[in-house]
């Protein structure tokens, strides 16, 4: 045969790969062992013939066993495959491992065991058989020494970049296991690896409240993505980049090749040495029980509270003591919640919305009402529909900009003052009437003043027909009073240019009319003014914008 070129039984029961590249079913390996032990003498470099102990027992066409001292190392058993072999009496166990489904040509699978990937000597595909959607058939060591490896569990991946990502887990042991991995082109993972890289994206990682749907309530997820200024399919992008195969980034403290995503919910009771630190590896159980997960999100009540892991190795705790290295901490731990994880951890992108993964958050003003995320209690929340006005051709450092309330103009009077402000630290401005739901959550009104003075007032939040003013010097009333009845409005846009444009984000509600007004004096930069550029816009359901006109005051 001509495994017998590619193969060698040495005096001492090692049979070692010598020579080519050729693969070997696990039955065409016994049945060359056979041949041999039949052989009259032994000859060349394989030490076996009829005078030797039989070699190999065959229990189906898939398993084989090795029987002392007739032993394969590593190297040999990547030459070998469709079946198991297991040898020293069982202590040791390599499993057959047949991957099936579909994928882009030039996927390269990826191989976890024991929260680390398996060294590639498998390329695209080996021992692969197209016609009956076979990928791959390798064999994995499953057991050394008497001891599994991780309980044989494995998990199988594909996370090629402009592809869908897929992953498999599977339990290997005799003969062979399955794992089935479908792929195919992802049209909203199209931009370059190379320009995704220098995207400036951020991610607050850990237990995170979130008002998503706008309803002034929390929620709490596990990450707070921000995208700056690029879109929620660029986040979907980014994300996938930091998860892609051979990634050099970090997340939550773990290579993306390995990340994945909350798998289980967990509560506690009984914390000493508390609390648990969150991206902490934490431990517990022996033998079958076992395991170790990532601490991604923390809820800590105290001696009490809930914890939300990637589990990396083992299994789920269940009543079992749980250790966080970083305090000692220890709890015991209570009910357990598996949660369903998706292969891009960020969830879906439909090109021009996200639909989140379980926990996944992101900053609440870079959503649109198309977007949906699921929170630590796996509730949907839709977001209002947050829209954006920009005004456009500005000067940084040399326009000063003001968007207000347009009715025939600048319309001062949005608002009647409720109550008179005096003080020499006011802390509210009542508007009398509600607020509408399109002011942004944070940012400046104009007060008459009783002297006529429109004063620019910071806002830090808002609630009923009470805006919550920002501590420092334009909370002083006391040289000036506004006297209640006086006018108040919205200034959605009012500062000196930071940039060539500047936005603000409201909740959309209904069409409402804007007045822009744009100065520059020319005291500053270029010392160059323009003539005053004044125009109307509309914040819409898609937002708005207005591009400012330069026609020179020199």
């Amino acid at each position: 045969m001509a495994i017998g070129t590619d193969f060698e039984v040495q005096v001492n029961g090692d049979i070692r790969h010598v020579s080519g590249t050729t693969t070997y079913t696990v039955l065409q390996f016994h049945r060359w062992l056979q041949d041999l032990a039949d052989d009259a003498q032994a000859a060349s470099d394989d030490f076996l013939d009829i005078t030797s102990s039989t070699p190999s027992e065959r229990s189906t066409d898939n398993i084989i066993a090795l029987n002392a001292p007739y032993n394969i190392d590593d190297t040999a058993a990547q030459y070998l495959y469709d079946g198991s072999i297991s040898q020293a009496g069982g202590d040791t166990l390599y499993s057959g491992l047949v991957v099936v489904g579909s994928v882009v040509a030039g996927t390269q699978l990826q191989i976890v065991q024991n929260n680390a990937l398996l060294t590639s000597y498998w390329g695209t595909g080996l021992n692969a058989d197209p016609a009956a959607n076979i990928l791959l058939r390798i064999m994995v060591k499953t057991r050394t020494g008497g001891t599994d490896i991780d309980g044989k569990r494995i998990r199988v991946t594909a996370r090629e970049f402009g592809d869908t990502y897929s992953e498999f887990s599977s339990t290997l042991g005799q003969g062979n296991s399955t794992a089935a991995i479908f792929t195919s082109t992802d049209l909203n993972n199209q931009t370059a690896s190379g320009t995704v890289a220098g995207w400036t994206i951020t991610n607050t990682e850990g237990y995170q409240p979130l008002d998503v749907n706008g309803d002034a309530v929390n929620e709490f997820y596990y990450s707070q993505w921000d995208r700056g200024a690029q879109t929620i399919n660029d986040l979907y992008e980014y994300t996938k980049y930091i998860q892609r195969r051979g990634t050099a980034e970090t997340i939550h403290g773990i290579n993306g090749d390995l990340f994945r995503g909350i798998t289980h919910q967990v509560t506690y009771t009984g914390e000493t040495s508390g609390p648990f630190v969150e991206n902490e590896v934490l431990t517990w159980g022996t033998g079958a029980t076992a395991g170790t997960g990532l601490l991604l999100a923390l809820l800590d009540s105290g001696t009490t509270g809930t914890l939300w892991i990637q589990l990396l190795t083992g299994v789920a705790p269940s009543a079992n003591t749980i250790t966080g290295p970083t305090n000692s901490t220890t709890a015991t731990a209570g009910t357990v919640t598996s949660r369903t994880i998706s292969p891009a951890f960020l969830g879906q992108s439909t090109g021009s919305a996200l639909i989140g993964a379980y926990g996944v958050g992101v900053k609440t003003d870079t959503l649109t009402a198309n977007d949906l995320l699921f929170d630590l209690t796996n509730t949907p929340r839709t977001p209002p529909n947050n829209v954006t006005f920009t005004v456009n051709g500005l000067v940084s450092g040399e326009d000063r900009v003001l968007v207000g309330p347009e009715n025939s103009g600048l319309e001062v009077a949005q608002f009647t003052l409720g109550t008179t402000l005096s003080g020499a630290s006011e802390t509210t401005i009542d508007a009398g009437a509600a607020i509408p739901t399109d002011t942004p959550a944070s940012g400046t009104v104009r007060v008459e003043l009783d002297s006529g003075i429109y004063k620019r007032v910071p806002y830090s939040s808002y609630s009923g027909s009470d805006f919550t003013i920002t501590v420092g010097p334009e909370d002083d009333f006391t040289g000036d009073n506004a006297t209640a009845g006086n006018n108040v409005f919205i200034s959605y846009i009012d500062k000196l240019a930071t940039a060539t444009s500047e936005s603000f984000t409201g909740v959309y509600l209904a069409p409402r009319s804007l007045f822009i007004r744009v100065r520059d004096g020319g005291t500053t930069g270029d010392f160059i003014g323009i003539k005053t550029f004044e125009t109307t816009g509309t914040l819409g359901s898609a937002g708005g914008s207005t591009t400012a006109i330069r026609t020179s005051d020199a």
